[in-house]
């Protein structure tokens, strides 16, 4: 077999990052496993960065919903051309070859699982995938913890387009259970390749553990990103320079201890073990096999065999943990508060109304008639924090995943300003608010019936931005249930306001941003050539001399575009002005935050030839987007300027004539 440099020019790899695991491993409901880290990376970014070093230039990764937090997670890997493509239903391993090729025929694949730690080489999955001589080749290798004798699923696979006709052109279609039979029964021949290592291919805590313990046997100090030291006889110890170490304590490797790690007097480490970030390891606590994520806290006393602890973790003093993970569970959690206290409600509704009730009765009787009215008033309003309490306990998890969301993407990261402006608006018209007349809706309880219907098909089909909208119409329902018509058209637009708030579907936002991305880069180019600059563009790179700019999908201008929607939306609702006028002001929001972007981009890509260093080009980059603030809203309010120009008639005038 030759030993030549394979050229991989047209070599695409697709990284199956699946959907988190449900109900089996509270680590993987919270996180899911491609973002699992290894020596303080995902194993995601670990998995495309060696891919990256072997030449790799073409990478998409597929996942279930969760591609928006792996997309922001991956941070250091520049050199590649990554896509994302968020899957709204599962569609297979086989599904997720047949979107990611995108009816891509002269290409060859190269399919890996997210999480994998030790990667192959790829020259030779290619090689023996060619010498095969078969359109699929499933490569294979040692299971772990075996002898190396029983062979076991890697989870990669390489495989030419031509396999792209033995899959269904939409819908479920899985590798091992859907396409190889199909394309056995067509007659294609499918090769086996094996591996002489394990790939630390992993789906739970055991795997990864046992993943760990196979890259630390084998790593170098270049992968880790400090050197080994030598501490109690051990050589394979990789310790940080921020990290302190009690001279008491005792490290047998191999261990990885990171940054800020404080290890205590008399800790004892065996390894394979990594040590988290910032993490904490209290006196006389023994940590062996184990993987323990940054920020978590040991007390004292402590004894953590084969475990894994999360993020933010606290293991108390004098526990013994074996052979299972550790989750985060935060002190305080408000969902808690809520469902205890909706419990208490529950619980005691009958006997408090009993009680209330002849006690009010009693004071009615003696206070004047006019306060009378007011018992009616006090009993909606009661009944009112009841229904709020339940809603809040029934929407906490949409609500904690929808705050979520908004605090890892920057596109909707706007937001999280939309409640508390609505609140703002409420309160600003507290005086049209206050003479409205109150009555319930029977129609309330028809529209929060179909609200939940849109929850009920949002959960059942797995689409999250169904489950999200629910809740702005349940709001809206309940305000009609509660309140009555005539409230509810006041509060309306307030209702479609908080709609702002809701990420985009998925769907929608994969078709629009490639589209956005292909105009920023045009419209910059434009101005640049208008200003006099002489520019080169090579797909969405720019070259404009000596300085190269990349418009990256997140430099699209759909971060722009939520928060001057939420912008204009805030404007309109607090101007005084006909509802044409509104609408248009609305509208504009859109060529505005078009029109903001490619200014920042013309500008950016103007000071980047002026400008040299990391430092600057960082200052530029990320904080370019707010400067754009002031202008757009400028922009709106000269709109609204020009709008009072044109559509307010002229004053008539007529001659007075003044006599003696």
């Amino acid at each position: 077999m030759s030993k030549q440099r394979i050229n991989k020019q047209n070599v695409k790899a697709i990284i199956l990052a699946g959907s988190r695991d449900f109900g089996r491993c509270p680590l993987a409901s919270r996180l899911p496993t491609a973002l699992w880290p290894v020596a303080g990376r995902p194993v995601i970014e670990h998995l495309l960065r060696h891919l990256s070093r072997q030449g790799i230039k073409q990478a998409t990764v597929c996942s279930n919903e969760d591609a928006l937090l792996l997309k922001k997670s991956i941070t250091t890997v520049s050199s590649m051309q990554l896509k994302f493509l968020d899957e709204p239903l599962p569609v297979g391993t086989a599904g997720c070859v047949r979107d990611a090729a995108n009816g891509q025929t002269n290409a060859l694949f190269v399919v890996f699982h997210a999480a994998i730690v030790s990667v192959p080489d790829i020259d030779k999955l290619i090689r023996a995938h060619r010498a095969g001589k078969s359109d699929l080749t499933v490569v294979l290798g040692p299971g772990p913890g075996s002898d190396g004798t029983q062979d076991a699923m890697s989870g990669i696979y390489v495989c030419e387009s031509s396999v792209l006709e033995y899959i269904p052109k939409q819908g479920y279609c899985d590798i091992k259970e859907g396409l190889i039979p199909t394309m056995l029964r067509a007659g294609r021949t499918i090769h086996t390749a094996t591996l002489t290592q394990p790939t630390g291919n992993f789906r739970d805590r055991a795997g990864y553990l046992d993943a760990i313990a196979n890259y630390l046997a084998n790593c170098s100090d270049e992968s880790i990103g400090f050197h080994r030291k030598k501490l109690n006889g051990s050589k394979d110890i990789w310790l940080a320079d921020s990290a302190e170490v009690d001279p008491g304590a005792r490290i047998y490797g191999p261990a990885v201890i990171m940054d800020g790690a404080n290890i205590s007097d008399r800790a004892v480490i065996f390894g394979p073990t990594i040590i988290g970030r910032n993490t904490n390891i209290g006196k006389n606590s023994l940590i062996a096999n184990s993987v323990l994520w940054d920020d978590s806290q040991i007390g004292e006393n402590c004894e953590i065999q084969r475990c894994v602890v999360d993020y933010q973790a606290v293991v108390p003093g004098n526990s013994v943990v074996e052979g299972k993970p550790v989750a985060f569970q935060p002190k305080g959690k408000l969902e808690s508060f809520v469902g205890r206290m909706s419990r208490i409600v529950e619980e005691g509704a009958g006997r408090l109304q009993s009680r209330l009730v002849p006690q009010l009765d009693r004071v009615s009787r003696r206070l004047p008639q006019c306060m009378c009215a007011e018992k009616k008033r006090i009993f909606r309003w009661f009944a009112a924090a009841l229904i709020v309490i339940a809603f809040l306990w029934s929407y906490w998890p949409g609500i904690v995943d929808l705050w979520s969301i908004c605090q890892r993407s920057d596109e909707y990261s706007s937001g999280l300003l939309v409640p508390f402006l609505a609140g703002y608006i409420l309160w600003s018209r507290r005086g049209d608010i206050r003479r409205v007349r109150i009555g319930p809706a029977i129609w309330g309880l028809f529209a929060f019936v179909a609200a939940q219907a849109v929850r009920l098909f949002g959960l059942f089909f797995m689409y999250g931005s169904a489950e999200r909208l629910s809740i702005v119409l349940s709001i809206a329902a309940l305000v009609l249930l509660l309140f009555g018509w005539e409230l509810f058209r006041k509060v309306s637009p307030i209702m479609l306001f908080l709609l702002l708030m809701l990420p985009w579907p998925n769907r929608v936002q994969a078709a629009v941003a490639l589209p956005l991305q292909s105009w920023a880069t045009s419209s910059a180019m434009f101005c640049l050539e208008v200003m006099g600059y002489e520019v080169v563009r090579e797909g969405n790179i720019i070259h404009i001399g000596d300085a190269t700019v990349a418009v990256a999908e997140a430099c699209n201008g759909l971060r722009m575009i939520t928060a001057f929607f939420v912008i204009s939306g805030l404007v309109v609702l607090l101007v005084e002005r006909v509802w044409w006028e509104k609408l248009m002001v609305f509208a504009s929001s859109l060529p505005i935050a078009l029109l903001c972007n490619t200014v920042r981009l013309a500008i950016t890509a103007v000071a980047f030839t002026i400008l040299k260093g990391e430092h600057w080009e960082k200052i530029f980059h990320d904080f370019g987007g707010y400067a754009m603030m002031p202008l757009a809203l400028a922009i709106v309010v000269g709109e609204l300027w020009l709008l009072a120009k044109l559509t307010t008639a002229p004053v008539k005038q007529e001659t007075v004539i003044i006599r003696r």
